[in-house]
């Protein structure tokens, strides 16, 4: 089983893995290809392994990446995601190394990548990345870290936006950032709204949809960033259940 790039070529009929599997069979990808297709011209990869399953890695020159970072002549990983059977098998290094060799023959300075302190969902995981050379370039609260892969030896040291570093906005009440980075946000967001709705509760929804808004964001986690009352309380791509069980513990009921 080998490694394979999809493209404008082939995008059609490959399988985009995703981080979530969806109990019904449902793909929600429509949307997310559609993202993948206009980031391909500002230098986008996704590769990923020759069988339906999630073993992926995507990334994008910093410049173009959609998260408030500043890290100039970097690539950017935007996901990275080995699961299920397929871990321990080498497949996760075989991932990365493909995507330090595109960094060097690129010539670029290094490798950046959104993580936390330990690790959390649709996050990379910490712990392996430093392992892999990976070090703490910035942080943003509550528990966002920026890490990077220098690759030469002065390699300037990227950073977060001071826009995404409070984990604070001024809105009030709920508001759900998010873009269509991920195939799930545009059937869950809309769905968060409306329970939101029928518990008499107002729930704003901010679609990112450009790469400036998108290195403008109040999180450093565009794809999905929930605030309430000017707060910031999660990047999981919360569920029904999950948001029912939000909704009860902070007394918001119909």
């Amino acid at each position: 089983m080998g490694l394979i790039t999809v493209n404008m070529e082939n995008i059609e009929k490959e399988h985009i893995c995703c981080a979530i599997a969806d109990k019904k069979g449902e793909t929600c990808v429509s949307s997310k290809k559609a993202w993948l297709k206009e980031r391909f011209a500002d230098g986008l990869v996704f590769r990923k392994l020759n069988e339906r399953g999630k073993v992926f890695i995507e990334y994008i020159p910093a410049e173009k990446a959609w998260y408030p970072i500043e890290a100039p002549n970097y690539l950017h990983i935007n996901c990275f995601w080995v699961s299920g059977k397929f871990k321990g098998q080498g497949y996760a290094n075989q991932l990365l190394d493909s995507c330090i060799e595109d960094a060097k023959e690129r010539n670029m300075d290094g490798i950046t990548v959104l993580s936390s302190g330990k690790k959390m969902p649709f996050l990379s995981d910490p712990k392996y990345l430093k392992y892999k050379g990976f070090l703490t370039a910035d942080t943003a609260a509550p528990y966002f870290e920026l890490l990077y892969l220098p690759l030469k030896e002065n390699s300037p040291v990227p950073k977060f936006k001071e826009c995404a570093k409070k984990g604070e906005i001024e809105e009030q009440g709920m508001v759900l950032y998010y873009t269509n980075q991920c195939p799930h946000t545009d059937k869950y967001a809309p769905l968060l709204q409306k329970i939101a709705s029928q518990h008499g509760a107002e729930f704003k929804l901010c679609k990112i949809e450009t790469t400036q808004q998108a290195q403008n964001a109040p999180s450093p986690f565009t794809t999905y960033s929930f605030f309430n009352e000017g707060k910031f309380v999660t990047n999981e791509i919360l569920s029904e259940a999950k948001f029912l069980k939000y909704l009860s513990e902070h007394g918001i009921s119909n």
